[in-house]
Formats: C-alpha cells, sequence, structure tokens
C-alpha cells in the first residue's frame, strides 16, 4: 500500500510466488456465520475507491469528492500502522461520511515470522492465537471510537511473505482465524488485505475456511480497475459483494485543486457502517 507500513522491497518479497488451488467459496454468508446473532445489514461500495498513509484534512476530502473516488481506506490502529493520524477523528468521520463518502477501516495487525525486516509487532506460532484475539479487541475498540458502528468491516493488513514456510503460514492463519473470530463475536465483519501472491494467496487457498474473512482484498497492480476481470482464484469464491482489487499504487493526483498521492482500489465490497 505505496509503502505505508512497510518498505516497497518487502513488499515485493514474495510476488514470484505462483500457483493456486481452487478452493470452496467465501462471501456475505461466511461473514456472519455467528450463529443465534442478529447482524445489521452489509453496507456496501461499488466503486473506485483510494488509500493512502495519513488520511486526508477534512478541506482536501472535500476537494476530492468529484465523483471520481467514493470511498476511502483510512488506517485506525495497529502497532504496525506506519503514519500518525492527526485527522482520523470520530468528527472527520461524522463530516466526510455527511459528504457521501464511504469509509474502508484498515488495521494493521501482528505480521509474520517469516517476514523479513523488523515490524513493532510480530507474530509467532506460540502467540498468534491470543495476539489474534487480543488485535481484534484493539480494533474493534478503535473504530467503535471514531464511529464505525457494529456491521463494518475491518480489514486485516497482512503484508507480504513466503508462504511456502509451512510453520510462518500456520502462524499467521491461526492469528487470521482469531482475528476474525473476535471481530465476529462482537458483530464487525471480517476483511483481509493481502497480496494475490503471497498473503492473499495464503487465505484464499486455504483448504481449511474455518474462520477466515468474508471479505479479500487482493493486491495486484496491474493497473485494471477490476475484481472480476483478473481475480486468482475460483469465480465462486468471495461472492457476492466480498471483493476489493488494490490495482495502482503511488499515484500522485490532483482532484479539486488538492494533490494526494495514493493506492487506487477497485471495489465491490462492505464499507463502515457510520451515522
Amino acid at each position: 500500500m505505496a509503502g505505508h507500513r512497510q518498505s516497497k522491497k518487502r513488499r515485493h518479497i514474495t510476488w514470484a510466488v505462483t500457483g493456486a488451488a481452487v478452493v470452496a467459496g467465501a462471501g456475505i454468508a461466511a461473514q456472519t456465520s455467528m450463529a443465534a446473532t442478529t447482524w445489521p445489514a452489509q453496507k456496501t461500495f461499488t466503486g473506485r475507491a483510494f488509500d493512502t498513509c495519513t488520511a486526508p484534512s477534512l478541506s482536501a476530502m472535500k476537494a476530492w469528492h468529484t465523483g471520481f473516488y467514493g470511498a476511502a481506506a483510512v488506517y485506525v490502529g495497529g502497532k504496525n500502522r506506519g503514519c500518525a493520524q492527526p485527522n482520523l477523528t470520530a468528527s472527520w468521520v461524522k463530516s466526510v461520511s455527511s459528504l457521501g463518502w464511504k469509509l474502508i477501516p484498515i488495521y494493521v495487525g501482528a505480521q509474520p515470522p517469516c517476514q523479513s525486516g523488523s515490524s513493532p509487532e510480530k507474530l509467532t506460532s506460540s502467540t498468534a492465537a491470543s495476539l489474534g484475539a487480543k488485535d481484534a479487541v484493539d480494533a474493534v475498540a478503535k473504530a467503535s471510537a471514531l464511529g464505525m458502528k457494529a456491521g463494518s468491516p475491518i480489514y486485516l493488513d497482512m503484508e507480504a511473505y513466503d508462504i511456502t514456510d509451512k510453520a510462518c503460514n500456520d502462524a499467521v492463519l491461526t492469528y487470521v482465524r482469531a482475528f476474525d473470530k473476535g471481530l465476529r463475536a462482537k458483530t464487525y465483519r471480517s476483511g483481509y488485505y493481502g497480496f494475490s501472491s503471497s498473503s492473499a494467496k495464503a487465505v484464499a487457498t486455504a483448504k481449511d475456511r474455518t474462520d477466515l474473512p468474508g471479505n479479500l482484498w487482493y493486491a495486484l497492480w496491474d493497473k485494471q480497475n477490476t475484481t472480476t476481470a483478473d481475480w486468482p482464484w475460483g469465480a465462486g469464491q468471495y461472492t457476492p459483494h466480498s471483493r476489493a482489487h488494490q490495482y495502482m499504487v503511488n499515484s500522485k493526483e490532483t482532484h479539486g485543486g488538492v494533490t494526494l498521492t495514493v493506492d487506487r482500489d477497485a471495489w465491490d465490497a462492505p464499507v463502515a457502517v457510520t451515522g
């Protein structure tokens, strides 16, 4: 995500990994599978979204509300979040929502033990389950404090890693399952950001689908504004309205006289419930 948390070098580590197995689909049903829970209706946005490291100012969001983008992803928390968020407050969320913006909450949680470089928080096989549960509680608290209500998704950010390292991959999936289970217990939808060649692939191709994310946001920088034409896995996976595609990064753009550097996303998935 334009180097928002990790170096660009690290984000390219596992791009060369290829190959996938087709497995059972996931989607809205998987997001709302907690028994005896009444789920708020999903708030879906379909169109073009952007993400950038620091949430833009309210004046910038007003200027950018030209119709080109309809949604913006914001980093609500996590020890690996890469930027300060002076603008991201409950008041900001309320104001930009009233303008018509849809918001996409991202949480930058613990990163894989086999990922190169250092991160403030890394999981291990022994801490994966407890960290996932703990981070889920924190993610819900952070989103709720911003006015993102129950029924909202929270997208867990997992950067690139070597998914052929079985012990590492198993630990990551343990963490993801614990995180997602924690979200659903609080009636928040589970989402996941990762790379089509590594971290997203690990989730999309896992044979055991228990407690895996109901929404998948895949990074594939092919400059195609689509969630279908370049979808790397089975056609029935993550449908309906459960896919997002980060298709371009570090795009310097000017809208309404204001210039920002953003990543572009094709979106057909849930967004935050606000207001």
